[in-house]
């Protein structure tokens, strides 16, 4: 999908090494069914890119270190400008990590780039990060995109009891979740799905983060093209999918 967003005149953010990481093959595959997304006014992974790619970047200029959970085939490290001294440490299965630096091996990042290796459902990770220089001391930003709804509740909570002990006053984070009713819907990913929030802000208050959430489509997170409009917050037992923006403040 960022292959494809990257080709668009009016593309919400380039991402030049999509192409390469996902293959011909999965992107022409792809094409038909991103076309109803986008005729449908539901362009979700573009916006969600973007509003994270912002968030990034705002934050990012007075916090060097950035930790990027479940990483994936995410090119942030090479394709965003950086402050100098920057350290992104990326954290997936060492299968998904590898493939990457097969295909970026002559590529430079714009920051000091740390790949770690770990399962993120046990807690080793943690200690993976601080051995590779991760500083508890420090203002973090924490980045879980696509993530928490593979896990249970059990990992999901564990994952933020973690992140808790590693953040400091002044760190952020920011996370997609969907509720309840999305994770158990009928749409072909939801199989897949675990973990539903169907109260953002109280479930990461519990861990001392203050957040905000907000759902694709409303001000802030369409960028003129998501259009569709899901139920307001307020109304249960209706989907809901949430951007969550949060903030450390103790």
């Amino acid at each position: 999908e960022r292959a494809v967003e990257t080709q668009r005149p009016d593309a919400l953010f380039t991402d030049p090494f999509a192409a390469q990481l996902a293959g011909q093959e999965a992107i022409e595959a792809a094409i038909p069914k991103l076309e109803k997304y986008e005729k449908d006014g539901r362009p979700f992974v573009p916006v969600r890119t973007r509003f994270f790619d912002d968030f990034l970047n705002k934050y990012s200029n007075n916090v060097r270190q950035v930790v990027l959970l479940g990483s994936g085939m995410d090119a942030r490290a090479f394709r965003l400008n950086w402050q100098l001294g920057t350290h992104i440490y990326e954290i997936d299965h060492p299968d998904v990590l590898l493939y990457k630096e097969s295909i970026l091996n002559s590529t430079s990042p714009n920051c000091i780039r740390h790949s770690i290796c770990a399962d993120l459902k046990e807690s080793l990770w943690t200690e993976l990060l601080v051995k590779e220089g991760y500083k508890s001391s420090e203002p973090t930003i924490w980045l879980l995109e696509g993530f928490l709804y593979y896990l249970n509740s059990v990992e999901a909570e564990n994952i933020l009891k973690n992140i808790q002990s590693l953040s400091v006053k002044g760190s952020y984070l920011g996370a997609d979740v969907v509720n309840t009713v999305v994770c158990n819907g009928s749409d072909e990913w939801a199989k897949y799905w675990q973990f539903g929030c169907d109260d953002p802000e109280s479930f990461f208050a519990t861990y001392a983060w203050k957040a905000s959430a907000i759902q694709p489509g409303e001000e802030g997170a369409s960028f003129g093209r998501f259009t569709y409009q899901l139920p307001a917050h307020n109304i249960p037992d209706s989907p809901h999918i949430f951007f969550v923006l949060a903030i450390k403040e103790d």
